[in-house]
């Protein structure tokens, strides 16, 4: 069972399993300037909302390298992804803005033993459904 699926990309021992997750949600405010008092502020809105996943590949046990060349693949698509919980909860559609890798416990060929590496996620609020990711697209 997968830890949580982007499209069917599946994190899992096998692909790319996380540690932590975080979620950032923002809400935006207007500052107004007012002669003197205080500025005034007004809630314009809801701001971002993004999710950040950080975990560690060993390739003799976990996924390697390829994985993760895939999510750099999925985010060069611009498309967006339905991202669903381990628990089937369906979190919506999320696209991916950045992943971030460093190799370190080298091999003698320079083959590294331990990749970390640092997912960040940013929801799509918009139903526009042509921007949609095709499913097969997202398979490891």
């Amino acid at each position: 069972m997968p830890l949580m699926s982007l499209g069917l990309f599946a994190f899992s021992i096998q692909t790319a399993p996380f540690e932590t997750i975080k979620r950032t949600t923002t809400q935006r405010w207007e500052s107004k300037n007012r002669v003197g008092v205080a500025a005034a502020n007004q809630h314009v809105g809801p701001g971002d909302d993004t999710i950040t996943i950080d975990g560690t590949l060993a390739p003799q046990i976990t996924g390697g390298p390829e994985h993760l060349d895939k999510l750099r693949e999925m985010m060069a698509s611009g498309k967006v992804w339905i991202l669903t919980a381990g628990t089937g909860e369906v979190l919506g559609k999320w696209f991916i803005t950045s992943v971030d890798e460093t190799r370190t416990h080298m091999l003698g060929n320079g083959v590294p033993r331990k990749l970390a590496f640092t997912l960040t996620l940013k929801h799509y609020p918009d139903d526009d459904a042509a921007l949609l990711g095709k499913l097969l697209d997202s398979q490891p």
